[in-house]
């Protein structure tokens, strides 16, 4: 259950940056965006972070406890959400924070962002309809 509720936390998460609030980027001008993309980055990581190590730890558990197949994809899945995260998001946050080509920055990252709203939302879909479900308090 507990990969799931993080699973499901995850997505609404993913689809409420996508839709919302990276959009909400362009509004600014590019003062106020810096001074709001700091607090924002920061304190969006303690939302984020803990959500993306339980997903990460718990999914490994899983696959190495209860292996299939499907375990198996979704755990590439969750590897992606790292990849396109530390590879794309964040060096983009970083060229925003920093005041480096900001126009073009948050519409990369809006453009780069749909690739992780994918992977979470097949991680969800696959968590919930792929997997055993309330076999214990992790599923």
């Amino acid at each position: 259950m507990l990969i799931k509720i993080i699973d499901f936390g995850l997505v609404v998460l993913i689809w409420m940056v996508q839709l919302v609030v990276y959009p909400s980027f362009q509004y600014y001008d590019k003062a106020s965006l810096l001074k709001w993309h700091g607090p924002y980055t920061q304190n969006i990581t303690y939302i984020v972070m803990p959500l993306m190590l339980g997903q990460l730890v718990l999914h490994g558990m899983k696959l190495v406890t209860d292996f299939n197949i499907f375990r198996l994809i979704i755990f590439i899945l969750v590897l992606g959400t790292w990849a396109t995260t530390f590879f794309y998001a964040v060096p983009l946050h970083g060229k925003i924070g920093s005041g480096i080509d900001v126009t073009e920055s948050v519409q990369s990252l809006i453009r780069s962002n749909w690739i992780r709203t994918a992977l979470w939302t097949l991680i969800f879909l696959g968590s919930y309809f792929l997997l055993p479900g309330n076999q214990g308090p992790v599923d």
